[in-house]
Formats: C-alpha cells, structure tokens, sequence
C-alpha cells in the first residue's frame, strides 16, 4: 500500500514535471512563432538599385579627363561629351585620344572598326549647356575649391534631374563640393545625386577607381557610380569623406617623403626610384609617378592634409614648392624630375 502510495506520488510529479516542460516549450514556440511574424513583418533592406548610363558627360579634356571619356567610350561603349572651355585644350585632348587607339591597334589590342566606334563616340564642345541630356557628369578640372563649385552649382541648373555628378577630386571635400548645387541646404534634390570617382592616372592603364559618398550622397547614387566603373572595366574601392581619402592619404606623403630625401641628398632622383621599383615591385618610382600626376597636382594635395589635418608630416617639401614655382610641373609640362 505504501509502495502504491509512492507510486502514485512520483508519477503525480513526474505528470506535473511533463505538463511544465510541455507548457514551456509550447510558450517558447509561441514567443519565437510570435518574433518570426514580426520579422516577417518588417521591412526587408532592399538593396540600392544602380541607374544604367546611356550617355555620359565629361568636363575637362586634360590628360585625366580625356582617359576617363575614352575608357568610358571605348570599354562601356557609351557616348561621351567631352566640355571644355578652351578649344585648344579639346584638339589637344582628343589627338591624345586618337594616338592612343592608334597605339592599341598597332598593339593588336584593338581592331581598327573598334577604334573608329570608340572615337565616333567622342564628341568635344565649348558649350556646358550641351551636358543637358546626359545620365551622369564626370568632372575632371584642377584641384581649385571654387571653379569645380561653379561647376557644380553650374551643373545643378543644367543636367537632367536625374543625372549622377561626379567629381575626380583628389582632395576637395565631397560634402562641400555638393552643397554647392543648392542655396537651401534642405533641399538635396541636387546635392543627393554628387560622388566622387576619383580615377588613378593613367586612367586608361590604372585599374582602381575611389567612389567617395558625401554627407547629402544618396545610396542609390553610390550604387549606379560604382556600377558604372565596373562598366569601365575598374576596380572600385569606396572611401571615406576625409581629406585625402584613402589613396592620396597614402600615396602623397610617400612622394613627399621621396622628394625630401632628394632634397637632403640621401639619394639622386635614379636611385630613389629604382630601390623603390625593384625593392618593392611598383610600376614606376614615387619621383616618376609625381611627373606623371603633376607635381602641381601633388602640391595642391599635400596643402590639403597639411591644412585640413594639422600635422607636420603634410608639411609639403621646399623643393616641391620651388618646382612649381619655376613651372616644372612633370610631363604636361616637359620637365620635372626628367625631362620630357
């Protein structure tokens, strides 16, 4: 009797111990059926939906302006205006052009009925108003903080409401450039649509591209300017708003730093950019690849993160500063640390 006594009391915990776990789970399957119902609820992140570009615009038909058109032309197969102000600079820029498709096709990089479509696509003008029908603007002028927000403010009023505009600053605040586009800093109808592309020169050879949101930068903006350099067949990094971003935070102190070990006499201009080729695999030595950008370019950068920055390491060298003054700008101009 007792024994059934025991019995009957551990199967009445045992039935009280199940129903509690039973209950348990049943409520936990409730909460979570209950968090799947409202996640499911929930909005899901759609991912930015990139804009196709049919037509583009370019302004400024120096050497970084004309090797974005003709990338853009010959390897996205999308028409291009080319704008500038100076129609010396345009016959300049598009024999420019012309000499190198002429050079790939001798390379046998080209046929000959592709380089007549990719130049046919280029066409060159004086005339800003005639970026009216293009799907997005690549700004492409020196490193001056109120030309390129003339330009932009410029562009606000005259590009379709619709179109990307982009600047290739190395330097310039992406956030200020934008503001430009309007006088009501509420109103980022304009300001929405600015990025920056900022291309590596040679852009024809150079595969990597910097896209740059501003504070007013859309998403959908950022998504079409990267999709767009994907089309140009580059390989974009994007970087944060902040004064030389990311590859001139990197890149103008290391010529700087070449420049002053010219300066100092660690070393002559063959040797600084031969240990740097051979001994660490690069292209072309820091000395070279300033000629190549313009050491007026360089300087413009390097006052930039001296200012912005505050730090002395930005301090741009006295012998930098001597060979712009004395106009020897690199390869645009003939001479910098060689001779053109």
């Amino acid at each position: 009797m007792l024994h059934l006594v025991y019995t009957s009391s551990k199967i009445h915990d045992f039935v009280h111990m199940l129903s509690t776990r039973i209950a348990r789970g049943a409520s936990q399957r409730f909460v979570r059926s209950q968090c799947r119902s409202f996640s499911s609820s929930k909005p899901a992140f759609i991912e930015p939906k990139a804009a196709e570009i049919k037509k583009l615009g370019v302004i400024g038909a120096g050497q970084m302006g004309l090797g974005i058109a003709l990338v853009a032309s010959r390897v996205a197969g999308v028409p291009v205006t080319v704008v500038d102000n100076s129609q010396k600079s345009l016959d300049k820029g598009l024999a420019f052009a012309d000499k190198l498709l002429a050079k790939d096709v001798t390379k046998q990089k080209l046929s000959q009925s592709d380089a007549d479509a990719a130049r046919a696509r280029l066409t060159a003008t004086t005339n800003i108003e005639d970026l009216h029908d293009v799907d997005m603007v690549i700004e492409a002028v020196p490193e001056i903080v109120d030309l390129k927000k003339s330009i932009f403010a410029n562009l606000a009023k005259i590009a379709p409401s619709h179109a990307i505009l982009a600047t290739n600053t190395s330097s310039i605040s992406i956030t200020l450039i934008a503001a430009a586009t309007t006088s009501d800093p509420t109103d980022t109808s304009a300001s929405s649509r600015v990025v920056s592309t900022h291309f590596m020169n040679p852009v024809p050879v150079q595969k990597g591209v910097e896209i740059i949101s501003g504070l007013q930068t859309s998403q959908e903006t950022l998504a079409t300017a990267v999709e767009f350099c994907k089309r140009m067949g580059k390989i974009p990094s994007v970087s944060a708003d902040v004064p030389g971003f990311l590859a001139n935070r990197i890149l103008m102190p290391y010529i700087n730093e070449a420049i002053i070990c010219l300066e100092t006499g660690i070393g002559e201009v063959k040797d600084i950019d031969d240990i740097m080729k051979n001994g660490t695999n690069v292209p072309m030595g820091p000395l070279q690849l300033a000629d190549f950008i313009g050491l007026d370019t360089c300087l413009s950068i390097m006052n930039v993160l001296h200012t912005q920055l505050g730090d002395s390491k930005y301090r741009p060298s006295t012998r930098l500063r001597q060979m712009v003054d004395a106009g020897w700008l690199g390869k645009k101009s003939g001479r910098g640390f060689y001779t053109y």
